[in-house]
C-alpha cells in the first residue's frame, strides 16, 4: 500500500496498486534572471542575438510560434555563451525551453551553476571547483521544440555555453526552478541600522535555503546531516521560523544511524552537540512527549561521555576532535573547547535527566561537572576556546572578552564559531562590542556581494577584493577561486552555509531581548541591549504563537518597552 503521507498526494487510481515512495514538503517556483552578467561573442553581436528576451517571464510552454528568442551561434573557432543571474542565492535546477527554429535534437550545451559568477566560468577539478554532493557543471542536448530541467545545487549564477562548432541553438526561456519550504517568517527583527536588518534576514534565508527535506548545512556541498553544525542552525529556527519538523526528523535520523559507543558523524563532540540541541528545543518547543523519545539514547550517550574524563579531570574524548576548521591546527585550543564542551554538555544533561525522571544519570552529570572543573585549560590565543571557556564557567567572562575575544577586532574570528563568541561577549555585558562585530564580520560578506552567509570567511579578503556578483576586474582578487582551506580551497567553498547564521538568533535574543525562563516559552523574559541603537521591534515565535515587541531608547537613554503576547505566554520585563 501507499504510506499514508505519500497517499495524500497520490491521486486515488494510485490506492490499491501497492506503489511505495516518499513524499517532500519542498515547493518549487520559476525564477526569471534579473540581469545579463556577460556573453561570449567574439564576433561583436553575430553569435548571441536577442540576449535581452531571456529577461522576460516565461511560461515553461513551449509552441509553435516564431519570435525573437536568444540565439546562440557557434563557428570552427568559436563557442559563444551567456552568464545569468537569479537575483540571490537559490537551491534548486535550471530550466530551459527551446522554439521550433531549431534543429532536432537542437543542440549541446554546457550549463554551470555558480554561487560566485567566477565559479560559472569554471573547470571541474581546476580552481577547486567540483561537482561533489550536487552536480553543477554538465553538458546536456537539448529537445527540439520542448522542455529540459537539470540540475540540483545551490547556486545564483548560470552560464550556458554551445559544446559543438556550427550550432545555432535558440532559446524561448531560461528559468531557476527554486526549491524551498513554503513556510512563514514568523520571527522579525529590525530596527534604525539597515546593515543589521539585512544581516539578520541574510542569516535566516541561509538557513531556510538548507531545510530541505533534512536540515543541510550546505546546498551546494555540505547537503548532509552534519549534527554539530545545525546548533546555531536550530537556533535560528527557532528565532524566526518556530517549531518546524524538520529539526527533529534531522535529529533522529542522525540518532538511528548512530549505535553507541560510536560518535555523530565520527566527531565525538558531535554527540555532544546533539544533547545540547535537544536542552534547546525542549526549552524554547516544551514538547515533552518528544524529548522521552530520546531517554534511552540520550542517558546511555551521557555514561558514555562520563567515561572520558581521567582522573585529573581532563576530557579524553576519542573520534575525531573538532571545533571549526580555522581553530583546527590549535591543538590547545580543541582541549579547552572540548572540556568546556563536556561541562556545558554534562549541565544540560542534568537538567534533562531530572526533567525524564533518572535522577541516577542526572547524579553522574553532576559528579562529572565536578571532575571536569578541576582542569582548567588556557585560552591558548584562540576566540573560539575563549569563547567556549567563558561559557561554560571556567573562566570569567570578562576575562575571556577582555583578554581574547575583543582583541584584533573581527580578524580570527569564524563564521561557525563567531555565533559562540556572540554569545560570551554578551555574557561580559559587551552588547556593543558583539553588534560591531556583526557589522563588521557578516557585514563585510555583504560587502562582498553576498546574499547568502558563506562556510568561512576572514576579514582580510576585504583587501582589494572583488565582487562575487561580477567578473573579476583586471587587479582585483578573486575571493571565491583565491581563498580557502581545509576542505573548501577556492571554488569548493560553499558561499551558503547554515552554521553562518549565528547574528539572526544572537539579535533577537539579545538586542530584541527575547529569553525563555520556562520551557515551552510559558514566561519569557525581555531584556534588550540596544548599544547605539535608537529602537528596536520585531516578533519571536512560541508553541502559542508571536510575541510582538518594540523598543524606543529615550533621550535620558532609558529603553521603552512595549508588546503584545498570547495569553499562554507570561512575559518578565526589567
Amino acid at each position: 500500500m501507499v504510506s499514508e503521507t505519500l497517499s495524500a498526494q497520490l491521486p486515488p487510481v494510485f490506492a490499491n496498486d501497492g506503489i511505495r515512495g516518499r513524499s517532500t514538503a519542498l515547493k518549487q517556483t520559476f525564477l526569471t534572471p534579473t540581469r545579463i552578467v556577460s556573453v561570449f561573442d567574439n564576433h561583436s553581436g553575430k553569435q548571441v542575438l536577442n540576449a535581452e528576451s531571456i529577461l522576460k517571464p516565461g511560461i515553461g510552454q513551449a509552441d509553435l510560434n516564431s519570435g525573437t528568442y536568444l540565439t546562440l551561434i557557434s563557428d570552427k573557432e568559436s563557442k559563444p555563451g551567456i552568464i545569468l543571474d537569479f537575483g540571490r542565492e537559490i537551491q534548486g535546477g535550471i530550466e530551459l525551453v527551446t522554439t521550433i527554429n531549431n534543429s532536432n535534437p537542437a543542440g549541446k550545451v554546457r550549463i554551470r551553476l555558480g554561487e560566485s559568477v567566477s565559479e560559472t566560468l569554471s573547470n571541474i577539478s581546476k580552481d577547486g571547483a567540483t561537482n561533489d554532493h550536487a552536480m553543477r557543471d554538465f553538458i546536456v542536448v537539448l529537445p527540439w521544440l520542448g522542455r529540459l530541467e537539470i540540475g540540483n545545487s545551490g547556486f545564483r549564477f548560470a552560464s550556458i555555453q554551445i559544446v559543438d562548432p556550427d550550432t545555432k541553438v535558440e532559446l524561448k526561456e531560461v528559468s531557476a526552478i527554486f526549491t524551498y519550504r513554503d513556510i512563514p517568517y514568523l520571527g522579525s527583527f529590525s530596527c534604525n541600522d539597515e546593515r543589521l536588518n539585512k544581516i539578520w534576514m541574510t542569516g535566516a534565508y541561509t538557513v531556510h535555503l538548507n531545510m530541505q527535506d533534512y536540515l543541510w548545512d550546505g546546498i551546494k556541498r555540505d547537503r548532509l546531516v552534519w549534527i554539530g553544525d545545525m546548533h546555531p542552525e536550530v537556533m535560528t529556527i527557532i528565532s524566526v521560523f518556530g517549531n518546524i519538523g524538520i529539526v527533529p526528523k534531522s535529529l533522529d535520523l542522525v540518532r538511528d544511524i548512530t549505535p553507541l559507543p560510536n560518535w555523530m558523524n565520527g566527531i565525538s563532540p558531535y554527540s555532544m552537540w546533539w544533547i545540547l540541541i535537544h536542552r534547546d528545543w525542549y526549552h524554547y518547543q516544551g514538547n515533552l512527549d518528544y524529548l522521552k523519545q530520546q531517554k534511552v539514547y540520550l542517558c546511555a550517550l551521557l555514561r558514555l561521555l562520563a567515561t572520558k574524563i581521567d582522573s585529573n579531570g581532563k576530557e579524553i574524548l576519542d573520534g575525531t576532535r573538532f571545533l571549526d576548521w580555522p581553530s583546527n591546527a590549535n591543538i590547545e585550543a580543541i582541549h579547552a573547547g572540548l572540556q568546556s564542551m563536556m561541562v556545558l554538555t554534562f549541565q544540560a544533561g542534568e537538567e534533562l535527566c531530572k526533567i525524564l525522571g533518572d535522577p541516577e544519570t542526572a547524579e553522574i552529570c553532576l559528579k562529572s561537572i565536578g571532575k571536569l572543573k578541576m582542569h582548567i585549560p588556557g585560552m591558548a590565543e584562540s576566540k573560539q576556546a575563549a569563547a567556549l571557556l567563558s561559557l561554560a564557567g571556567l573562566v570569567k567572562a570578562e576575562n575571556a572578552n577582555t583578554e581574547i575575544l575583543a582583541r584584533d577586532n573581527v580578524h580570527k574570528m569564524s563564521t561557525f564559531y563567531g555565533y559562540y563568541m556572540l554569545k560570551a561577549r554578551a555574557k561580559a555585558g559587551d552588547y556593543q562590542g558583539a553588534i560591531d562585530n556583526i557589522r563588521q564580520y557578516w557585514g563585510g560578506m555583504l560587502d562582498l556581494g553576498a546574499t547568502t552567509f558563506w562556510e568561512d570567511f576572514d576579514i582580510n579578503w576585504l583587501k582589494n577584493g572583488a565582487r562575487i556578483d561580477e567578473i573579476v576586474p583586471e587587479g582585483k582578487i578573486d575571493v571565491h577561486s583565491s581563498y580557502g582551506g581545509y576542505c573548501y580551497k577556492s571554488l569548493r567553498h560553499s558561499l551558503c552555509h547554515g552554521w553562518s547564521s549565528g547574528p539572526t538568533s544572537w539579535l533577537s535574543e539579545n538586542v530584541l531581548g527575547v529569553k525563555v525562563i520556562v520551557p515551552g516559552c510559558r514566561v519569557i523574559s525581555i531584556e534588550p541591549h540596544l548599544g547605539d541603537l535608537l529602537w528596536v521591534k520585531g516578533t519571536f515565535p512560541t508553541p502559542f504563537g508571536v510575541v510582538k515587541i518594540e523598543h524606543k531608547k529615550m533621550s535620558d537613554g532609558t529603553v521603552k518597552t512595549s508588546f503584545v503576547a498570547p495569553k499562554e505566554v507570561k512575559i518578565l520585563t526589567k
